[in-house]
């Protein structure tokens, strides 16, 4: 292969892997789908292609170095053996429950590992332990729900007692309406 077709199949690679609206290179995950049928491999492709994540199989030499300085350099140890890049959905996250759910129907396809903020998930364990952990979205939710909780506690704290009294009031008024005689504070009742 000539040095020019190299350097357009790096340029394919880093155009893929850059994420246009902030111009950084995804997060991703490797697998090998060497097992697969043709047939097989359609449809895990159509499958996560309708969840918006892609599958592009690479040369390992050229992803090799065009992984070199950026988050997806960990994976360059992982890059043996036909291997295809999984990246796109709303993270790698994603990406990874996605494919370990498709690995019950489709057995054939090898879990090498993810690149996440940096840290490497090798191997079939590491992707799973990953395929776990909460999306971007998922956490934020759990910091809201965190921060809001208190208040939420701390409002019916305060609102607790403000309905006692409120509900006090309201059976003195319900006894005056009827011309009932109310019970003067520190009286005996009974």
């Amino acid at each position: 292969m000539s040095k020019t077709v190299k350097q357009a199949i790096m340029r394919d690679y880093t155009s893929r892997l850059t994420d246009p609206a902030t111009s950084k290179v995804r997060e991703a995950m490797l697998i090998s789908v060497r097992a697969l049928k043709g047939t097989d491999n359609t449809k895990v492709r159509l499958g996560l292609a309708k969840k918006k994540i892609k599958v592009s199989v690479i040369r390992n030499s050229l992803a090799r170095k065009n992984f070199a300085g950026t988050a997806l350099a960990p994976l360059a140890d992982l890059l043996t053996g036909p291997s295809a890049l999984v990246f796109g959905g709303s993270s790698v996250v994603e990406c990874a429950r996605e494919v370990v759910a498709l690995i019950a129907k489709f057995p054939g396809i090898e879990l090498k590992g993810a690149v996440l903020d940096g840290q490497l998930y090798s191997g079939k364990a590491g992707v799973e332990e990953l395929s776990k952990l909460p999306t971007r979205e998922e956490a934020v939710a759990n910091v809201v729900t965190l921060v809001v909780s208190p208040a939420k506690k701390l409002m019916g704290q305060i609102k607790g007692p403000g309905s006692n009294i409120a509900g006090i009031i309201k059976a003195i008024e319900t006894k005056l309406e009827k011309g009932e005689a109310i019970a003067p504070v520190g009286a005996k009742v009974g």
